[in-house]
């Protein structure tokens, strides 16, 4: 069940509106490293999973990340300002002008539309777990770019917060792959020699070693 509370996760504002960055906001929308690729995975990841703390994570996290999308769209809606103006947008997504009216809609920063196809979901926790690391890091890395295109400083105050808890939803899901990681695909297979084993595929480079003990190149 989930209901919704009449405040937001954390408060936005703007220092003047910017047409220009809510098309690049846009991205953290409907994306594929947005805030609703993530909580749609996180949900759908937990139908199948036993352990009921790990479960109650993922949902508790994709219920966030829920909160964390109104958090954007009422920062896209700010930025737009209230006058439907393609010209105030050169270049980027100019749909909302003809189509929404300047609401926030579901579409990345060039106008296409969000797909569950963003959306991975293998059965095996340990896999999925290392999936929902990548996806909070590559959001982490969207976020450094939009705070790097913005000098207002109330939007850059809500990309702040939101970087901090894509890190510490990071953690948790690291935290919980620790407790599993001997478990699903990482107990039924990469048990031989060959999975202890380097090939150099560089010339000139090391030669290819097979010691029976997990050895990592030097990159220094």
């Amino acid at each position: 069940m989930f209901k919704h509370e009449k405040q937001l996760f954390h408060p936005v504002g703007i220092e003047k509106p910017n047409p220009q960055y809510a098309v690049l906001l846009q991205e953290q929308l409907g994306g594929g490293n947005g805030e609703l690729k993530a909580a749609m995975q996180y949900m759908a990841q937990s139908f199948r999973i036993k352990d009921p703390d790990i479960k109650d994570l993922f949902l508790d996290i994709a219920a966030e990340e829920l909160g964390h999308l109104e958090m954007i769209s009422q920062t896209i809606n700010l930025l737009n300002g209230h006058d439907v103006d393609a010209s105030s947008v050169p270049y980027g997504e100019i749909q909302s002008h003809v189509q929404t009216g300047l609401s926030p809609t579901l579409t990345n920063s060039s106008g296409y539309s969000w797909t569950s196809d963003y959306v991975t979901v293998t059965g095996d926790l340990c896999a999925d777990l290392l999936s929902n690391i990548a996806s909070e890091q590559r959001a982490k890395v969207v976020y450094e770019y939009l705070y790097r295109q913005i000098e207002d400083k109330r939007v850059r105050e809500t990309i702040d917060f939101l970087l901090n808890r894509e890190e510490a939803h990071n953690q948790m899901f690291r935290d919980a792959f620790n407790k599993v990681q001997k478990s699903g695909s990482n107990q039924d297979f990469g048990t031989t020699k060959a999975a202890k084993m380097y090939f150099s595929m560089s010339e000139p480079g090391t030669n290819a070693f097979a010691t029976g003990e997990t050895k990592a190149p030097s990159f220094t």
